[in-house]
C-alpha cells in the first residue's frame, strides 16, 4: 500500500496538516510522524519567550495520524475516500514531556475497534529519544458519502 496516498486523502492542509508521513498501516494500527517546525504560527504566542508545542496541537497531530488516517484506510484503502466526513467524539489524553520547536515525533496507534463509523484507538506519541511525551485514547466517527 503506497502510504502516501493516504496522506493525500487527509482533509487538512498547512497550517493545520499535522501528518509529515505515514510510515506503516495496516487494519489494526498505524505510525507516522511529523517535525513541528520552527515557524509555526501558534510558537510566536505559547509561551512567551519559552515556546512550546500546546497540548491540544500533540492531541489534533495524534488524531489526524492515530485516527483520520486508519480511518482513510479501513474505509477504502488506496482506492480514495470522496468526500470524508470526520468528526471527533472523544479523547482522554495523558501529557508527560513537552514538545519543543523544530522536535519530530512519532504516533503510533492501535485499532480498539471500528464499528458503525466509529473509529477508537489507543494512541501514543514518542520524541526523537523514543521518550513517551503524551498517550490517550481518541475516537472519532468516519464516514464517506456514499455510505449514507
Amino acid at each position: 500500500m503506497n502510504t502516501d496516498l493516504i496522506v493525500d486523502q487527509l482533509p487538512y492542509v498547512a497550517p493545520f496538516l499535522f501528518v509529515d508521513t505515514v510510515e506503516r498501516i495496516d487494519d489494526m494500527g498505524v505510525e507516522g510522524n511529523f517535525t513541528f517546525r520552527k515557524e509555526l504560527d501558534f510558537y510566536r504566542g505559547h509561551f512567551k519567550d519559552n515556546p512550546v508545542t500546546p497540548g491540544v496541537i500533540l492531541t489534533e497531530c495524534c488524531a489526524q495520524i492515530g485516527l483520520v488516517c486508519l480511518g482513510i484506510f479501513l474505509l477504502n484503502g488506496s482506492k480514495g475516500t470522496p468526500n470524508l466526513k470526520i468528526g471527533l467524539s472523544s479523547s482522554q489524553m495523558e501529557y508527560y514531556k513537552p514538545v519543543m520547536p523544530g522536535e519530530k515525533v512519532k504516533v503510533v496507534s492501535k485499532k480498539i475497534y471500528y464499528r458503525f463509523h466509529k473509529l477508537k484507538c489507543d494512541v501514543r506519541m514518542y520524541d526523537s529519544k523514543e521518550s513517551l511525551v503524551c498517550k490517550g485514547i481518541l475516537a472519532g466517527m468516519l464516514k464517506r458519502d456514499v455510505d449514507e
